[in-house]
């Protein structure tokens, strides 16, 4: 497909993080875009504030009359969450025009650029906001398709039509990231997750060795040296592998604190290049910093830039977001919904922040998600001094019988824990002395980031 020949694109489900940095790409290029969601939100309102045409009711009626006159020029993207009896899906595909998914939308553009996808189960938003920095602030620049808000743009997406280069978050959920064509993939890691679409941890193995394998003969691919990639799977390719210990290909040295920063040194396969600093808190970001400063070595970024970009990097919104801090109140937003990146998250405070006592607030996300991994969330929680625990976030679920929150508190056995709703919440959080808080997970938690920071903010004064 052309994507040049289009000149209209209407995304159904465009609030979603994915699909509002494609509605952000195809409107900076100047095509008329517009959408459908379910509810408004900050971000389809910073949406419409840029241009984007959005309503919020299933109508075909309501779709804007430019979008239905002319469908070869005219292209329609939505994302899985969708049902399949959305009226407008439905219509625009009786009608015969280009329906496509997300997915299969970014393999297009991959087709047309220079692409370095970054996958994992975690890590992958962080790993690839970091890499499109180093690259867009480098003189060459970038394109980028991010699953977080850089505070440094602002914005999930970066377009720079003159740049060849094309940074991806590849996304293992539906088995999007094998519609991409990537020229350079990092993998972060390879944990059991979206078990209602890979079934079993070997399915989802599997099928990042096919993501390895859309890699062209002699590509480059760096990986986490405990991710689990079969010999055959890195065969023909530039394969490279990072950590934060020496047992790797890339990693760092003389790793300290001061001032508030990371600093250390990146050792490469070829050389040692001296004097990074990072001003993000926690080793899980030291890590994720690696592998991006790794790819962008690797790609030919000039090392000045790479020196002086990575200390400019201001993080993204939800990811070991620091909200509020002040005195002994500390208050950390963070996107965690799997285990393994709940045990990461947490034990991050605890290295940067010793001492603190932790009040955790977890939303689940995702029945499935829930009952497959009750008792390891129920681990990860457990490193928390004190755990909140909210009603699980369906997302695009229906509810399965006997799965709710208290499936996880069950195996709670160490840590003070209770279960409550989020509308309670600001109650339960007004009757408790917090120092540290933190905010756990993927769904509508972010809604109560605000109400907490004002809260945080007030017992701040009075202290």
């Amino acid at each position: 497909m052309n994507l040049d020949r289009i000149n209209r694109v209407y995304l159904i489900g465009v609030g979603g993080i994915g699909m509002s940095a494609l509605a952000r790409y195809f409107n900076a290029l100047g095509k008329e875009v517009a959408g459908y969601d379910v509810v408004s939100k900050p971000l389809t309102q910073r949406l419409e504030s840029e241009g984007v045409i959005i309503h919020y009711e299933d109508e075909p009626d309501l779709i804007p009359s430019a979008f239905t006159q002319n469908k070869k020029k005219t292209l329609i993207v939505y994302t899985p969450a969708v049902p399949s009896n959305h009226k407008e899906l439905n219509y625009f595909r009786e009608k015969g025009y280009t329906v496509l998914k997300r997915s299969e939308v970014l393999g297009e553009i991959s087709k047309t650029k220079t692409c370095l996808a970054v996958a994992g189960t975690h890590g992958k938003t962080s790993v690839s906001s970091l890499i499109a920095h180093l690259l867009n602030q480098s003189s060459g620049g970038c394109n980028a398709f991010l699953g977080g808000v850089t505070k440094n743009y602002q914005s999930n997406v970066i377009v720079n039509p003159r740049s060849p280069l094309m940074v991806v978050e590849a996304d293992e959920f539906d088995r999007s990231f094998l519609q991409l064509n990537p020229n350079m993939a990092v993998i972060t890691s390879m944990d059991a997750d979206h078990l209602d679409v890979y079934n079993n941890e070997k399915s989802i193995h599997k099928a990042f060795e096919e993501f390895t394998g859309r890699l062209p003969e002699q590509g480059v691919l760096l990986y986490h040296h405990k991710v689990p990639l079969r010999k055959e799977a890195t065969q023909n390719l530039q394969a490279y592998t990072y950590s934060l210990q020496a047992e790797a290909d890339f990693y760092p040295a003389n790793l300290t604190i001061s001032d508030g920063k990371y600093r250390f040194d990146l050792v490469t396969p070829r050389e040692t290049l001296h004097g990074f600093s990072l001003p993000l808190p926690g080793l899980v970001n030291v890590e994720n910093a690696l592998a991006a400063l790794s790819l962008a070595y690797l790609q030919g970024i000039e090392r000045e830039s790479l020196y002086k970009n990575l200390n400019s990097f201001q993080g993204i919104e939800r990811r070991f977001d620091i909200r509020f801090h002040k005195d002994k109140l500390l208050y950390i937003d963070d996107y965690a919904h799997h285990p393994v990146e709940i045990a990461y998250t947490i034990r991050s405070v605890r290295e940067f922040y010793p001492n603190k006592r932790i009040t955790g607030i977890f939303q689940p996300h995702l029945y499935s998600r829930t009952q497959y991994f009750a008792k390891e969330f129920a681990e990860s929680l457990e490193m928390l001094d004190e755990l909140i625990l909210l009603d699980i976030y369906p997302a695009r679920e229906e509810p399965i019988e006997g799965v709710t929150s208290q499936l996880i508190l069950n195996h709670i056995q160490n840590t003070p824990a209770l279960l409550t709703s989020k509308k309670e919440l600001m109650n339960v959080l007004s009757n408790r002395h917090v120092e540290t808080l933190m905010t756990l997970g993927a769904g509508d938690i972010d809604q109560m980031v605000g109400p907490i920071h004002d809260m945080m903010k007030k017992r701040a004064a009075k202290e």
